[in-house]
């Protein structure tokens, strides 16, 4: 096989142009017969007017070796695809069945691995199906009535289901984990194109289908799922967990995979009590801010802006002496911000786009970096109480409604009284306020010095009618719950796994966590009788 890397055609090619391209590009003459496919496409904006995509296709054809050769092209190289395998299984018996708490990216994939490989694990999530879930979550966006666990945290799919439904990630993984992950949400329903665009996405509506998908599959390979189960205790006994309790049953199990989700506070205070090894971690909090897609496409596109282009994303970040960095987290375009709140007397904002990414306005979270330092508080869970204290005020700012202030109020620190050119697009009410004094004086003027700073980035950004939201306090898991090479805490049996455990930030490193979990399992014990 070979890979050509950095091929480049204007945008608006045809298939036959692209395939001609590669014919020209190897030499080949025309009774020469190949194959290719679409490794990764991403589009290069760079130098407006002219846009173009960016290729790197992998090729098949006959004297591949001759043609490297031949060529002397360093964007033509041979290659070879990695499968991401299963490791073979240990040979210590499991007496119970592998229990996996939460429902989320990361429980999911360690599930699915487990019961491909014949573990027949059990998982235990407090929400409820994800199409029960999202009729609870549409009921609170009209009505404020929450369900502290069904919600946009909790439920099958996790956090990650209502959210911009992002498949990128930073992660460089060689045993092919990523492509595994990709390729199996297109085998449950999501579009073939998420495993070649370079910032692929899902969506919200269809990840929702995609779960049910997964759920069903995972229920005929011998997997059982308790929904609206919450853990409520662990059972230790000399160092080893020997089972789960949960509101409704204990479940005996010596391996337990924790994929609890960045919002499982009353789990955080729970493992604090029981000595489950843990640190407080940096994270970062700020404000969700919406402009125009029109805007965001013309900066991006150009002349082109209008024409056939996905909705374009951005990404900003900066950082400052005062070792503060700010950075825009969660893009979505043609997306809405929503109320993530999950806790009563607490509000909290998230990013959401559907598949089309066809809404007017984009948005970001535009955040602000805190560590330790910040948190007023020291222990493992300074941070998760710091969260909180945000996410209180904002309640009382917003009387339970998200708190909104136009960008160029928040800089007068007066609170606004209507929308600019444009109106925000939200799901859940909306109220005036001002949303000064909810960060710290330097972590406010750091926000201010990057959004002056994005605005020479993306034209206009620091518009004075941009819209903000607050708070965006849920960016990461505020702890880390310890864990060692084999991916096991020092109280045995335990395996913390995916974001809310400290160790993936969004839902592809958290699915990749899952199965990095689930494979370390897999090398140490046999399935369950």
């Amino acid at each position: 096989m070979l890979r050509i890397n950095q091929l480049k055609l204007p945008v608006g090619h045809t298939d036959a142009q692209l395939t001609e391209r590669i014919r020209k590009l190897l030499r080949l003459k025309p009774d020469v017969a190949f194959s290719y496919e679409i490794a990764k496409k991403s589009i290069d904006a760079r130098k407006k007017p002219e846009l173009y995509y960016v290729y790197s296709i992998l090729v098949t054809v006959a004297h591949e070796e001759a043609i490297v050769k031949r060529l002397h092209n360093p964007s033509v190289i041979l290659a070879k695809k990695t499968n991401y395998t299963f490791p073979e299984p240990g040979t210590n018996p499991l007496e119970h069945r592998p229990v996996i708490v939460g429902a989320g990216p990361a429980g999911l994939f360690a599930a699915y691995q487990l019961a491909e490989a014949g573990y027949a694990p059990v998982i235990l999530e407090r929400g409820r199906k994800v199409e029960d879930r999202t009729r609870d979550v549409e009921q609170f966006w009209k009505t404020g009535i929450l369900l502290p666990d069904s919600n946009v945290q909790f439920g099958e799919g996790g956090a990650g289901t209502f959210s911009d439904g992002k498949l990128n990630t930073v992660v460089k993984d060689p045993s092919g984990r990523n492509a595994y992950v990709l390729s199996t949400f297109v085998r449950f329903g999501a579009p073939e194109q998420i495993l070649y665009e370079n910032k692929p996405h899902i969506g919200t509506d269809i990840l929702m289908s995609v779960m049910q998908n997964m759920r069903k599959y995972l229920l005929e390979k011998g997997a059982t799922i308790h929904f609206e189960t919450k853990m409520t205790d662990l059972v230790i006994e000399r160092g080893q967990c020997v089972g789960v309790q949960t509101d409704k049953e204990f479940f005996a199990a010596e391996v337990i995979i924790l994929a609890l989700g960045h919002s499982a506070r009353d789990t955080f205070l729970m493992l604090d009590g029981r000595n489950v090894p843990m640190e407080a971690k940096s994270f970062a909090v700020g404000f969700r801010v919406e402009h125009p897609q029109s805007m965001i496409d013309h900066a991006m596109y150009g002349g082109w802006a209008g024409e056939k282009l996905p909705a374009a994303p951005y990404k900003v970040t900066s950082n400052f002496p005062n070792g503060r960095g700010v950075y825009s987290f969660c893009m979505c375009p043609g997306g809405y911000v929503v109320n993530a709140s999950s806790e009563e007397n607490a509000t909290c904002v998230n990013g959401m786009s559907y598949a089309k990414r066809d809404g007017n306005n984009a948005n970001s979270a535009i955040i602000v970096s805190v560590n330790p330092s910040d948190f007023g508080s020291e222990g493992a869970l300074a941070g998760m109480q710091y969260q909180r204290n945000l996410e209180k005020a904002c309640y009382e700012l917003g009387h339970g409604r998200i708190p909104q202030q136009l960008y160029g109020d928040y800089v007068q620190n007066t609170v606004s009284l209507s929308y600019g050119e444009f109106a925000s697009q939200t799901k859940g009410d909306t109220v005036f306020a001002n949303l000064r004094g909810l960060m710290s004086a330097d972590m406010e003027q750091s926000f201010m010095e990057g959004m002056a700073h994005f605005s020479r980035i993306v034209a206009d950004f620091d518009r004075r009618d941009a819209i903000l939201s607050g708070m965006e306090t849920r960016t990461s898991s505020p702890v880390r719950i310890l864990r060692d090479e084999r991916c096991e805490s020092a109280v045995k049996g335990i395996y913390p796994c995916g974001e809310g455990a400290g160790y993936a930030g969004g839902i592809m490193s958290a699915a990749m966590d899952g199965l990095k979990v689930a494979s370390s399992i897999m090398e140490k014990y046999a399935p369950a009788e």
